[in-house]
């Protein structure tokens, strides 16, 4: 089932971002070289794709798991909430209609 990962950043966190960015793309490119990655992306703080030092207000993940508690302990384990980027994450379970 896909599964909806709404994470929330804390203030301040871009450089704490940057630094863990290698090893949060390094998990997502394994969901994508496993085909269970359908989108992901950070969640720009300001009406801009490149928000320059504003930086990010969280990031949206939406993936394939067994379950919701698979989907929670991956979310879990990223390296931004390990580097105190993300305040708050939200695992939701997701129906893709379109495309």
């Amino acid at each position: 089932m896909l599964y909806a990962i709404l994470a929330e950043d804390t203030p301040n966190s871009l450089d704490r971002r940057l630094a863990a960015r290698p090893a949060h793309l390094a998990r997502l490119q394994a969901l994508l070289d496993a085909g269970r990655l359908v989108l992901a992306g950070p969640l720009p703080a300001i009406d801009t794709p490149d928000p320059g030092p504003a930086g990010f207000s969280g990031s949206l993940v939406v993936a394939e798991f067994d379950s919701l508690s698979a989907a929670e302990a991956w979310a879990n384990e990223d390296p931004y909430k390990a580097a105190g980027v993300y305040a708050r994450v939200k695992v939701r379970p997701f129906k893709q209609v379109f495309p």
